[in-house]
């Protein structure tokens, strides 16, 4: 199957296709042809996977473990192919047989296996990881379905199953032989083992379910080094008391992994959430302890061939489940396991708002895992000892413990069981240790360290933008395809006419690309000599796409009002998915529909403004947003955001930011420049000296244009239903808007028309763009995973000559 000519991809590809499917190239569909040509590639990947672990077995080096609920993948044909170097080639032989990659390209579904930016990142790290060379395999579940695929029906987002794996996933390898046996419920038994004096403790009557690992190759750029990302499937077991209503026990095991984050407002859905979390680390443990134990006698020198990075709160139970392993199925004494377990795991915290922090009722964990409950239970009794030890105060005790009213803080176990604690953005990190971390920062400042993140270029620059790679290659040369860093060379040239010229042209192509794709795709039309402006991230009322429509709105009416009234031809793009049982989130989403339809139905306003929400959105669409736009909005409450990964993706591809002075903003604006961005509103020490004796409806009185805006919402301008939006309005003036979207607005105009000022010069505005993707090599994911390493997970670069 090993090819590296065009001639050996053709026959190669022949072969395969008959094997595989028992078919000409000519009898073939076009899914056969496209899950021929992933088999081939996934062999060629998976070779790379046989040299990079017996590399690592011969060795004996350490490994990071990247645990995370979630891998938003997006497509992997184009990327894997050009990581390999072997587009051209490929792209060529199917050509002879008539056959268009694009179209190939097309058929392939996103990976399921995520959400929003904390999954995006954890596939951002796992590309630059195996492009560094560096010793890294993800860890996860393989969801049957993604999160939702999201519908617009009557303007309303209605979720439907998304089927990522219709066609199957051609890129997985099921390894049944590795199932690790994970236990649900029952309860512990406690025996006392008089020879050594100890109590054993037993978990009993439970309910066990097979965690199966499906493993994909994760492909490096221009090297051998392939790592894995293991996806754990729940399968029923063959251990079931004779008792067992087996139906029943295998609608509970399916729904382990049916979906991202299932609902959990209910009680129902926080247990099966909480199943999720427990048996995707517990697998991921047990096949770690079991490899390390093949090379080493015991799990004595763990923490030096192990790190663990746990993304978010979602594995923090992996700390407790490592304990049990250890005291239980080794028969380590506490205070030793401790010390080892301690040294294992690395957290990276992902919120500032203590509300969104995850906490379990006590109630749940006890049921579903008895003795991983104790286990937390005595971690928290030790700790809280050493908090009054050290401390002498009973309220420090509290607001530090790991269990608490009947809860478990899973980021308080997280701090505590871990040897690092990161925030994402200098900002952000500021923040865990100033106000919501105080006490830990206070009690263990060594633990905290900033990382803030970065995304792959390969994906969001050198494969998806082609013309601006092609464009930027031609100016300051190739090298900066393989050490980001070099993009900095374009800094010397953001001066020259030609350039700047050249620039918008390529622009312009890629919003041709995106209108062609929203034509294609959902039959909206869209004018590509506008402005493009785009929000594009998960629906939440702190990221405020309420203010970003509110200020269409008022501008709506401005065109309506005011017979000389003109403006630049600007295109709002928004793409969002809203949580199912989030209806404020739902209710932006169909304000901002009925504002589309609205104006498009509206020749006046239709000449300077259209409304685009894109239904569905997901790294497919914004592989052709990011690039295709001019205005980045980054319009969060300051102080909320912990990082953002979608401004460095506009950034990279030379769009603006149009943002608040929050999470990475804040490192972007310092990095192009407060005049090669354009920052508005109130900074996040503001906004908590206003938040004590902040009243919203002053500003909707004192401001005719908020008033007017806000009004529209309930007056029948876009809806016929008078209480339509009524829950909009309520949360901006009864409930006295918690996120400051009023108190932000006037700046917020007043930045839209310096933007639209900027943009009325094409020389002015390329300089502003060249400048920013200039500067955007620090926001490269290589650049944040190796600062994980000199800092956190101390692993060594795999030398390519090697990997034999």
């Amino acid at each position: 199957m090993f090819f590296d000519t065009k001639e050996s991809f053709k026959n190669a590809y022949i072969e395969a296709m008959q094997n595989n499917f028992g078919k000409s190239i000519e009898q073939a569909t076009d899914v056969e042809k496209f899950l021929t040509l992933v088999g081939m590639i996934k062999a060629h990947a998976n070779s790379n996977v046989y040299k990079t672990n017996n590399y690592l077995q011969k060795t004996s080096q350490k490994k990071m473990y990247y645990f995370s609920l979630e891998f938003l993948l997006g497509r992997l044909l184009t990327n894997n192919l050009m990581n390999l170097g072997l587009y051209k080639l490929v792209q060529s032989g199917l050509a002879d047989f008539g056959i268009d990659l694009n179209k190939l390209e097309d058929i392939e579904g996103d990976a399921g296996l995520g959400n929003g930016g904390l999954g995006r990142l954890a596939a951002c790290f796992l590309d630059s990881l195996a492009t560094l060379r560096l010793p890294g395999n993800g860890n996860t579940i393989r969801y049957q379905y993604g999160l939702f695929k999201q519908l617009i029906v009557n303007n309303e987002q209605v979720e439907v199953p998304d089927q990522w794996l219709r066609n199957g996933n051609g890129w997985e390898t099921r390894h049944p032989d590795e199932a690790v046996k994970v236990k649900f419920y029952g309860h512990v038994k406690v025996t006392m083992n008089y020879e050594t004096g100890r109590l054993n403790f037993e978990h009993v009557d439970a309910q066990e379910v097979l965690a199966v690992p499906y493993d994909m190759p994760v492909v490096g750029a221009n090297t051998n080094c392939t790592n894995i990302l293991r996806m754990w499937s729940a399968e029923a077991s063959d251990n079931l008391p004779a008792n067992q209503d087996f139906i029943k026990y295998l609608n509970e095991v399916n729904q382990i992994c049916l979906n991202v984050y299932p609902d959990d407002s209910t009680v129902e859905g926080k247990y099966i959430r909480i199943k999720q979390e427990y048996f995707f680390i517990a697998a991921g443990l047990g096949s770690i302890v079991k490899n390390h134990l093949q090379k080493n006698p015991s799990l004595d020198n763990l923490a030096d061939k192990v790190c663990i990075q746990l993304n978010d709160t979602h594995p923090a139970m992996s700390i407790a489940e490592l304990m049990r392993i250890m005291l239980d199925d080794y028969g380590y004494e506490w205070d030793k396991a401790w010390s080892i377990v301690s040294k294992v795991f690395a957290y990276t915290n992902h919120t500032v708002m203590s509300e969104a922090l995850e906490k379990w009722p006590v109630e749940y964990i006890r049921t579903l895992l008895p003795r991983v409950y104790s286990i937390i239970e005595e971690i928290d009794r030790r700790f809280r000892e050493t908090v009054f030890e050290k401390s002498h105060d009973r309220d420090l005790v509290e607001r530090m413990a790991i269990i608490h009213d009947n809860q478990v803080r899973m980021a308080h176990l997280s701090i505590v069981g871990s040897f690092s604690v990161n925030g994402v953005a200098k900002l952000h990190t500021q923040i865990l240790v100033d106000d919501l971390f105080r006490d830990f920062f206070n009690f263990m400042p060594e633990k905290f360290n900033n990382k803030t993140n970065g995304i792959t270029q390969r994906r969001w620059l050198l494969y998806s933008n082609p013309e601006l790679t092609e464009l930027l290659t031609k100016k300051i040369g190739p090298e900066f395809q393989t050490d980001f860093s070099q993009i900095e060379k374009l800094l010397q040239f953001v001066d020259d006419k030609k350039l700047q010229k050249d620039f918008m042209k390529v622009k312009y192509t890629r919003k041709l690309e995106l209108c062609r794709f929203l034509k294609d795709n959902y039959n909206i039309d869209v004018d590509p000599n506008s402005i493009f402006d785009t929000q594009a991230k998960r629906l939440h009322a702190y990221k405020r796409q309420l203010m970003n429509i509110l200020h269409v709105i008022y501008l709506y009416h401005r065109i309506k009002t005011e017979p000389n009234f003109t403006m630049p031809k600007t295109t709002f793009l928004f793409g969002a998915k809203a949580a199912p049982a989030y209806v404020l989130a739902k209710k932006i989403i169909k304000l901002i529909n009925c504002v589309a339809q609205k104006i498009d139905n509206d020749p006046q306003a239709a000449k300077f403004i259209k409304v685009v929400f894109i239904p569905n959105y997901r790294v497919t669409v914004a592989e052709y947003l990011m690039n295709a736009s001019d205005v980045s909005e980054q319009i969060s409450t300051a102080g909320k955001e912990a990082s953002g990964t979608g401004n460095m993706k506009f950034m990279m591809n030379g769009a603006i930011t149009l943002g608040t002075m929050d999470g990475a903003n804040v490192e972007i604006s310092e990095r192009v420049g407060m005049e090669n961005c354009e920052i508005f509103g109130l900074r996040d020490n503001e906004i908590e000296d206003l938040r004590s004796h902040y009243v919203s409806v002053d500003y909707y009185k004192n401001d005719p244009r908020i008033m007017q805006a806000v009004n529209s919402l309930i007056d029948r301008t876009f809806s016929p239903e008078a209480d339509d939006f009524i829950d909009i309005y309520n949360d901006l003036i009864i409930r006295n808007d918690e996120y400051f979207v009023l108190a932000d607005f006037a700046a917020y105009v007043k930045a839209h028309e310096h933007i639209n000022e900027l943009y009325s010069d094409p020389s002015v505005w390329a300089r502003l763009c060249l400048v920013n993707i200039a500067k955007s090599a620090y926001f490269s994911s290589d650049r944040t995973i190796k600062d994980y390493v000199k800092d956190i997970w101390h692993i060594k670069q795999i030398d390519n000559s090697d990997l034999h």
